[in-house]
Parts: structure tokens; sequence; C-alpha cells
């Protein structure tokens, strides 16, 4: 097939959420079919990650849009027009017009849109079109908005509003949309009964997978958590691990260390000068240390309590062999079941009480850590998943005929 993809960022290297499932997706997807990729970038320095996506694309086009997002112009668009501002801030009329081109002189099976604030980029077109959401974006706007003083919240009341159309208008301009996750799935049947969304769910990234599981230090445990910064869920779940959960480990688990680690980690949580606790910031690029850090640790400790898609920090740690212990948010969209593949907690006294139950007893780690990786390993391998999304791109393209 001949797929015309299209993306809010490019899709390498593979440090967020959404860089590491677009680059897996393109990767299998490749093995098959044939994509040409439109990317959208801020920065000139991004374009030296080019290379190792032209082996997976026959064609890629980076589209330049606003380097920071909160520029006047963009403000100001999105205030005086009918427009969200997650939108205003992520389009690029170079995008529109290459997208336009392409269509008009090239002949494309199916179009996969990753996130429904890349479709204004696309013109009016025969071709069928797949949205990808990996998150209902509104309810994660939403959850920022409540994070600020209450006088601030009603500016962005508009603007959430907004955001709950055009999320909903573009849902239904799509010839089929998927999201990643059940509640998803959920989310979007409620407030449109008449679509019926796929699921394509996130997977493990292979460079994050064990070739087997590794035996752990559990007398002198490293409790882990990786995120990307710049997104508030896990600026949250840090706070929430430093204020809540850090006093009582020291008390509790003596040589147990807490290591906080990840893209943009030092600016937001600053540079922590406390016995066993260490933040670690993690450049965009390095793919080695996030690898090492899942690597050493024993432990995943995961306090996520904001909205959001599924998590593929939850999935790398369950491919890396570490134990999870999570609040029901942090797995939200995962079929995993308590108790048996993962431990939940919902409260500082639960998180305590876990961490200390699944350290203390070595048969109970290793059954955890065993289900876990076996789970990873046979539901959300990205080759299955690439398998499954092919099967709904020829699924789509037989009923448009």
């Amino acid at each position: 097939m001949k797929i015309l993809m299209l993306t809010p960022y490019l899709p390498y290297p593979p440090s967020s959420g959404g860089q590491v499932r677009t680059y897996n997706l393109i990767k299998y997807l490749s093995k098959s079919n044939e994509i040409t990729l439109i990317s959208l970038y801020k920065f000139p320095e991004e374009k030296k990650y080019l290379k190792p996506l032209k082996k997976f694309c026959s064609e890629i086009y980076l589209c330049k849009r606003a380097e920071k997002p909160w520029q006047l112009k963009n403000i100001l668009r999105s205030v005086f027009s009918n427009r969200p501002f997650l939108i205003v801030r992520n389009y690029s009329e170079e995008a529109y017009q290459v997208s336009k081109k392409l269509l008009s002189s090239n002949h494309y099976d199916v179009i996969h849109a990753e996130t429904f604030y890349i479709m204004p980029h696309l013109p009016s077109t025969k071709v069928p079109i797949i949205l990808v959401e990996q998150t209902i974006e509104y309810k994660v706007y939403q959850h920022f908005v409540h994070s600020l003083p209450f006088f601030l919240r009603p500016l962005f009341s508009l603007d959430i509003l907004k955001l709950i159309y055009w999320e909903r208008y573009f849902w239904r301009k799509a010839n089929l949309v998927a999201t990643v996750s059940e509640s998803d799935r959920a989310e979007i049947r409620k407030l449109e009964p008449l679509i019926s969304p796929e699921i394509v769910p996130n997977g493990a990234g292979d460079e994050m997978l064990s070739l087997k599981l590794a035996a752990k230090d559990l007398k002198h445990p490293k409790l882990l958590f990786m995120g990307n910064f710049f997104w508030l869920q896990n600026v949250e779940a840090a706070e929430y691990l430093v204020n809540n959960i850090y006093p009582l480990i020291t008390r509790h688990l003596k040589k147990a260390k807490l290591i906080i680690a990840g893209q943009n980690a030092t600016n937001k949580l600053g540079l922590v000068n406390k016995r066993h606790l260490e933040i670690i910031n993690v450049k965009t690029d390095d793919i080695k240390t996030v690898k090492k850090l899942y690597k050493d640790a024993t432990l995943f400790v995961s306090p996520i309590y904001g909205p959001g898609g599924t998590r593929l920090k939850i999935l790398a740690a369950m491919a890396a062999g570490l134990p999870i212990v999570s609040s029901k948010t942090g797995i939200q969209g995962l079929d995993l079941k308590p108790g048996r593949d993962v431990l939940i907690a919902d409260s500082i006294p639960e998180f305590i009480k876990q961490i200390e139950l699944v350290l203390k007893d070595k048969a109970f780690f290793r059954r955890i850590q065993k289900n876990s990786y076996q789970l990873v390993r046979r539901e959300y391998s990205w080759e299955r998943i690439a398998l499954n999304l092919e099967r709904i791109y020829r699924k789509l393209t037989e009923t448009q005929k």
C-alpha cells in the first residue's frame, strides 16, 4: 500500500511517547508498504535526524512550524479566530501546500494523520483518512487549566470550548478514527455515538526489551520514575514522589534510592541535593542513558494522575523487566491485572505498602516481574501492532471503494 503519513513532530529520536509510537509504526509498516512522511519541525538542528528515517520512508518532507508556541501572533490568531491555540501553534502553511501538491500528483491508498491537530494540513481529498488520536486532547488541556491559579482559568475557558468543537469536528471528518486505549475509545463514542473507533495501542520499543529477565538487588533497590518533563502529568508525578513518597522511603527502606529522570527534569524539578535522591536530565537523543537507567533500576514507581493516552513509560518498564507500582490512572488503557502484572496504589500509604511488599518478598517480586514481561512481549510488540494497523488500512480502503 502507498501511505501518506502526517505527524506534528519528526518521529526521531524516539524520546517522547509520540515519537516512540510513530517511529516504531513506520519501522514495521515499511516492511510491506511504501510510506511518504510529512512531519512538522521547530528547529533547524532537527534535520540531522532525517537519516535514520530515510531507510523506512520513500519520501520525507519537513515543514516548519513556530519554534516558540507562546508567540504574540499565535495568541492573537487564536483569540481572534474560531480555532483553538493547539491548532494555531501547530499549523504550518508549508505542510498544507506540500500535502496539497502530493495529493494532486500522486496516488495514495490511505492517509494516516497522527493526532487531530495535524488534520488542518489536509486539503479536500477522496483518499480515505484514518485519524489516530494518541490521547483525548481537550481532557489533557482541561487538566492543565485546572492546575492554574483560579483567577486565570476563565481566560482559557473559551479555548477549551473551541478545542472540544474542533477535536470532534475532525473525528467526524476522518473516514476512520483510532485510539490507543479502550477508555479513549469509549470517550469518543460518548461524544460522537455514530463513530466507532478502532484501537491501535502503544507498544514497547525493541530497544527497551531485555533478552532475559535479570536478577535485581532487592537489598539496595533503585526506584525509578522516567518521563518527559515538558508534560504537566510527569511533573506532578515527580513532585508527588519527592514531596510525599521519598520522605517515607528514607524511613522505611533506608538503603533504597529514588531516581527521577527524563527530558527537562532539572529545569522543572531543580537540582535536588538530598541523600538517596537523584534528579537526572536526559538529552533528547540520549537513548543509551535511558536504556541504562531502566536496566539498572529495581522497581518503577508511577504516581500519574493526569489524563493522557497510554503510558509508554509503563510498557518500557515492563519490557526492561521492572515490576511496577502505579496509580490506577497511570496504567489506564493497558490490559494489566492488579496483583498479577502490576501493583496499584492511589494514596501515599498505599504506595509505601506496595513498594515494601514487592521488595521484601523475592518470590512475589519475580512473579510480578515475569508476568508483566511476558505480557508486554505477547501483547504489546510494535510488529504485532503494525500488522493490525495494516489490516485496518485495508479494511478502510475496501469500504471506501
